[in-house]
């Protein structure tokens, strides 16, 4: 078997739990625990990605059986590798939580290949001290979204974890989907995650709130020493400032990317935010289909909306405050703190005006297009138009006599085309009188909208179908779907079903409208 590098400088350099009491319980003055992963009764791999096997440097040989399918599932732990959960808090709908933690997630190492670091996750193998009252293991259903969206994010353009692979555990695993009281058994799976890191605004948020400065004072050297080390040459409190304003910008153009695409994350707890701005813990996420700034794929989210899809980059914002403040307990220079949300601030707005005049097809951003685009999405809401192939379709419109037939398909009510057809008219007419004054040719225009409009997301009902498959021990489809997925903004012949808007049975139909965070 090839031989792996892992240094795992995160349990090297950070300290530890002295404990080696795998329970649920409070673990202070450390940022990881030693976890061993819950051997598995009958693993079996059924999807992978295999760009993340060659960035590993792992051959697809070794990847599919013995060793490594026995690493992947839990059983077995490779050279090098040191499994770990690690301890942090977070806010979780606004309100302090306190201590969370991995509860589902250990952490084998973290493999040093070409240069470069990245952690392998095990979620779904077992309990650690962080569990609370959970079982630490992962559900096929939910394992398989997680896999899926990895992918399909970093396709898309979109920074975020990626996943290695899909592993069915052979267990049966009780889980109340919809906290109603009525749980029933569902297959277990394990997903390899990975990432150059998976350090969170909650590992910096605990430390802060328990007072312990020096622990805190250790995790945010460590980090930019690891993660940033870029930064690592100049002095501290410059160092640490130019840090705090990375993760903002970073944060921004994460915001600008959902949004862009139509991501909805549905759970975006502190604890759940990335320090490298990368999309984090795929729960009940979800995509868009009729354009809804208040749409929510959470059921726990569905009275307040507080992570609607159009206040995610308000709650993105309200999420580094937090993080500021932690930081702020050891940092005694505030105004770094407040110029780092500045740049989050600054950063948004530029990049949300690139990314939508990109989105229309203009060559740059005008001050008065936003009275356009606010007419626009409230069109779109207002008469349930699809909002990816909307977009996608915007580019073929002809802007000397834009037609909006050439648009029909793609509302969802044909009461709602007739209602709103003389002011979807009106707005085509200003549209095109816009595009022309950029005096684009067409094939580039069309080439440019093309580029950031996808016709292929991860649309609910599509993923849900796989799952219903792979329930049923037909797990193909998630490969079919995976390789779409890989070119999401290019025509696919033989594909056209993948570029549907949501089929009407799709509409209220539990997995394809909203879900719940069990798993």
């Amino acid at each position: 078997m090839t031989a792996f590098y892992f240094d795992n400088r995160f349990i090297h350099e950070l300290p530890g739990d002295p404990s080696l009491q795998n329970q649920p319980r409070q673990v202070l003055g450390a940022f990881w625990s030693p976890v061993v992963p819950q051997p598995v009764e009958t693993p079996q791999l059924i999807a992978f990605a295999s760009e993340v096997a060659v960035l590993l440097g792992i051959p697809e040989a070794e990847l599919t059986a013995g060793a490594w399918l026995n690493a992947l599932s839990g059983n077995a732990v490779l050279p090098g590798m040191t499994p770990f959960a690690t301890c942090y808090g977070g806010h979780q709908f606004g309100q302090w939580a306190g201590q969370l933690g991995d509860g589902r997630a250990i952490s084998l190492g973290e493999l040093i290949y070409n240069q470069q670091r990245w952690e392998l996750q095990l979620k779904g193998a077992g309990v650690t001290p962080y569990s609370r009252r959970g079982d630490g293991k992962a559900v096929l259903r939910s394992s398989i979204r997680e896999f899926l969206c990895s992918e399909a994010m970093y396709h898309l353009g979109v920074p975020t974890t990626r996943a290695l692979s899909l592993v069915l555990t052979g267990e049966s695993i009780w889980r109340d989907m919809f906290y109603d009281g009525n749980p029933k058994q569902e297959p277990g799976a394990i997903v390899c995650r990975v990432a150059p890191s998976f350090i969170r605004f909650g590992h910096f948020q605990l430390p802060a709130m328990r007072g312990e400065h020096q622990l805190l004072n250790q995790l945010i050297d460590f980090t930019i020493d690891r993660d940033f080390p870029h930064l690592s040459g100049e002095p501290a409190t410059q160092r640490r400032a130019r840090w705090f304003h990375e993760i903002c910008r970073a944060t921004a153009t994460l915001m600008v990317e959902w949004m862009r695409v139509g991501f909805v994350h549905g759970v975006m707890n502190t604890d759940n935010m990335s320090i490298l701005g990368l999309t984090l813990d795929y729960g009940p996420y979800g995509w868009v289909d009729n354009f809804d700034l208040h749409w929510t794929p959470n059921t726990t989210d569905a009275e307040g909306r507080r992570y609607c899809f159009g206040r995610q980059p308000a709650i993105a914002r309200w999420n580094l405050q937090r993080l500021a403040e932690a930081l702020g307990t050891v940092m005694s220079d505030h105004a770094v703190l407040e110029e780092g949300l500045s740049q989050f601030d600054q950063a948004f707005a530029r990049e949300i005006g690139e990314m939508l005049a990109a989105k229309l097809g203009f060559t740059h951003w005008q001050e008065n297009d936003s009275a356009l685009v606010d007419r626009l999405f409230a069109l779109l809401q207002q008469a349930e138009v699809d909002m990816t192939l909307f977009f996608r379709q915007l580019a073929v419109v002809e802007p000397h006599t834009p037609d909006l037939t050439v648009l029909a398909d793609v509302f969802y009510r044909d009461d709602l085309f007739q209602q709103y057809q003389v002011d979807f008219q009106s707005w085509l007419q200003d549209y095109g009188q816009r595009v022309l004054a950029d005096g684009q040719p067409a094939q580039e225009r069309l080439a440019k909208m093309n580029r950031v409009n996808p016709l292929y997301v991860l649309r609910n009902y599509l993923a849900q179908q796989v799952i219903e498959d792979a329930e049923q021990g037909n797990y193909q489809p998630i490969a079919e779907l995976l390789e779409v997925l890989r070119h999401p903004y290019t025509e696919q012949s033989g594909k056209e079903a993948y570029a549907q808007k949501r089929p009407d049975w799709a509409r209220e139909k539990a997995g394809c409208s909203m879900l719940s965070c069990s798993s």
